[in-house]
């Protein structure tokens, strides 16, 4: 069956959002990331700032905030973060059908499980390429580029492991995992390409 959805599950620095960037140009079809937070706000009546802040962050729960050191002093809300999830779940899925995309993150991979058309990539990279290439975008230090690498996946791991029903970078849950590290930006395109024709 031919591949119409392209899924990008990325460790922070890895260069999944270039290279998802590149291959849509590639490819000829669109790329939803900022793009989708648009669309979401359009839809859904949240302002972009809202969704924004809560862009692939961790949840309210009580047992995440434990976890990143929360008191006992903290007090429960509406969970607007599943609200801002089935906006988003929604809008993908909305998305998806009206033709072929590049949708990075935002549990992506699982919010598209159901669908034989879809291939799932995941990119990481060692800790030194990735402090390099955030130094070089963000114009920060090599100490700041990593604390920026080790809350970015820890945010992003607890988004996804609250969400979908198995672990963020789990390599069985993809089709492709690549080393951006190892082969570099334009060889994961090429290989990417060739394992979807």
């Amino acid at each position: 069956m031919e591949t119409r959805i392209i899924t990008i599950g990325r460790q922070l620095g890895s260069g999944g959002r270039e290279i998802g960037r590149k291959l849509s140009e590639d490819l000829g079809i669109p790329f939803y990331d900022q793009e989708l937070l648009n669309e979401i706000a359009r839809k859904s009546g949240y302002t972009k700032e809202i969704l924004e802040k809560h862009d692939e962050k961790p949840t309210n729960s009580f047992l995440y905030a434990l976890a990143m050191g929360g008191g006992f002093g903290m007090h429960f809300q509406k969970p607007l973060h599943l609200e801002l999830y089935l906006a988003q779940f929604n809008t993908m899925k909305q998305l998806a059908e009206k033709g072929p995309g590049i949708f990075i993150g935002r549990c992506a991979d699982y919010v598209f499980s159901d669908r034989k058309d879809t291939f799932n990539i995941f990119f990481m990279a060692d800790i030194e390429f990735r402090i390099k290439r955030i130094m070089e975008r963000d114009g920060v230090t090599s100490d700041q580029a990593a604390e920026m690498c080790i809350k970015g996946d820890k945010a992003r791991a607890s988004y996804y492991n609250y969400n979908a029903d198995h672990d963020w970078g789990d390599a069985k849950y993809y089709d492709l995992c690549i080393n951006t590290a190892k082969v570099g930006i334009d060889k994961a395109c090429e290989m990417i390409k060739m394992a979807i024709r």
